[in-house]
């Protein structure tokens, strides 16, 4: 949101400056007259560039930045204070630019969940909307708690997700580079060889020495193809319908682990919510917001659909077709039971394990797969050159 400075001066003649983080000038304007002061001078503030560009932070920080703030709010700081002293100690420049700026809107007159919603690239309109439901119960501390609990079982979900991916990306990273220098440097090395001999080759040395001249010829195209190719993939995708495709494939070709991973952060999301005081209807809008497949999004829309009519969640969380049944199961006893709430966090606490094991199988599959064909590669790469070696020894003497 841009940041704007202004100039005012107040009933009695005394000059006042401020710093507001709002759409336009008009609301600029609207603030100041609001709290009582004369405009004199409005203008964009050059902080507000660089506060957009700082604003993108990891939620790794997002998380030390709730759980520093819970800590002081539980020690009795006031959380003009807290603000302050994270500002501070802050070894971050986006959280520490971030709490000033907090801290700002707040002496303004602001709320801290309005205050929050000003930078919706750093804090997601789940977090807002949980600070915004303690403020409302008076219960922001305990609130907070439920969000550091929330932002700590993501992250340990994601860290898994990305270390389970490690191997495998070394893997595929040393594989192909060790493909690309037998081709590039090794086999040209032969070619010449052969070519001084003057002996035949091959049919299959013939064809690979072909694909390695192409490489080596034409590797500039392949790369533009290539890039292009990616660039205008990635275009379709962020399109509603490709996007759309996109999603419907992911959920043909891994169900299971996409399943897990929506249904783990469906449940966590809204089970949070509930906690934290948001009613159902809007805790439904934020969790559809959160969930990153389109189709199960989608799903999600009508389920709040039919809960505003009245039908109930489990009922139409089954007509969607997208969630396991045990899940549906889980979450219809809950409702009936009454504890909605704490049986959808247990339902994302099945999942996110079913999902670690269902990642485990697939990377125990992946990996032999990848090295069985990037073995048949080398495999062949190196059975061509030795076929050459060997017709030396058919030529006369």
């Amino acid at each position: 949101m841009p940041q704007y400075t202004y100039k005012a001066t107040t009933t009695d003649g005394n000059i006042v400056e401020g710093v507001l983080d709002l759409p336009d000038e008009r609301a600029v304007l609207d603030r100041i007259r609001n709290l009582g002061y004369i405009p004199l001078r409005i203008e964009l503030s050059k902080q507000g560039l660089s506060q957009r560009i700082l604003s993108k932070t990891s939620g790794k920080d997002v998380l030390t930045f709730t759980s520093e703030l819970t800590t002081l709010l539980k020690a009795g700081l006031p959380i003009d204070r807290a603000l302050n002293i994270l500002s501070e100690i802050s070894e971050n420049k986006t959280i520490k630019s971030v709490s000033e700026d907090i801290l700002r809107s707040i002496r303004e007159g602001s709320s801290f969940s309005d205050a929050l919603a000003k930078h919706p690239k750093v804090f997601s309109r789940l977090y807002v909307n949980m600070v915004r439901s303690g403020e409302a119960g008076g219960v922001l501390e305990q609130v907070l708690d439920k969000l550091v609990e929330f932002l700590e079982s993501a992250k340990e979900l994601k860290d898994s997700i990305y270390s389970a991916m490690i191997y495998p990306a070394i893997l595929l990273i040393t594989g192909a580079i060790s493909i690309i220098t037998l081709l590039t440097y090794v086999l040209p090395k032969f070619t010449s060889i052969f070519s001084d001999i003057g002996a035949t080759l091959p049919m299959t040395t013939r064809i690979l020495i072909s694909f390695s001249t192409f490489i080596r010829d034409y590797w500039w195209v392949i790369l533009t193809v290539i890039t292009l190719f990616l660039f205008f993939i990635n275009r379709y995708v962020k399109l509603p319908d490709g996007k759309r495709q996109w999603d419907r494939l992911q959920l043909s070709l891994f169900g299971d682990v996409v399943r897990n991973l929506e249904t783990a952060r469906f449940c966590r999301t809204l089970g949070t919510l509930l906690k934290s005081g948001v009613p159902l209807i809007q805790a439904l809008q934020n969790a559809k917001d959160i969930t990153s497949n389109s189709i199960v999004s989608t799903a999600i829309e009508k389920v709040a659909t039919d809960v505003k009519e009245g039908k109930g969640l489990s009922v139409p969380l089954s007509k969607t077709g997208v969630f396991p049944n045990l899940a549906l199961s889980m979450i219809k006893v809950g409702e009936e039971s009454g504890s909605l709430e704490d049986m959808l966090l247990r339902v994302a606490n099945t999942y996110e394990r079913n999902l670690r094991d269902s990642i485990k199988r697939f990377i125990s599959f992946l990996e032999p797969a990848m090295i069985l064909i990037m073995g048949i590669i080398i495999g062949f790469i190196v059975l061509s050159m030795l076929a050459a070696i060997f017709s030396i020894t058919d030529l006369p003497l």
